[in-house]
């Protein structure tokens, strides 16, 4: 087993382990990049808590930001990701 892989999916997987960020990682799947009023329209979701999730995922290299202006844009570092959750969203795991 190879131990440094097993951190790196591990450490993936927790930062994504949050409906919010999966749903970032979903958006920018689909498109090339948002900024973060654009995504909080999509998810329904507050800007300050977005721009948390936002921030926390950038700091750990899963997306990039690039400044235009005002607005900031982000995007996925690696598309590869998708692959995962796609994988596990047809999981039927027990959630009860």
């Amino acid at each position: 087993m190879d131990v440094e892989k097993l951190e790196r999916v591990a450490f993936i997987l927790k930062t994504v382990a949050h409906p919010i960020r999966l749903g970032i990682v979903e958006l920018l799947d689909s498109n090339e990049k948002l900024c973060v009023g654009d995504i909080c329209q999509k998810l329904n979701t507050e800007q300050s808590l977005t721009s948390h999730h936002l921030a926390n995922m950038k700091l750990k290299g899963l997306l990039n930001a690039q400044r235009d202006g005002k607005n900031v844009y982000y995007s996925l570092k690696e598309k590869e990701i998708t692959t995962i959750i796609s994988c596990l969203e047809n999981c039927r795991c027990n959630m009860g």
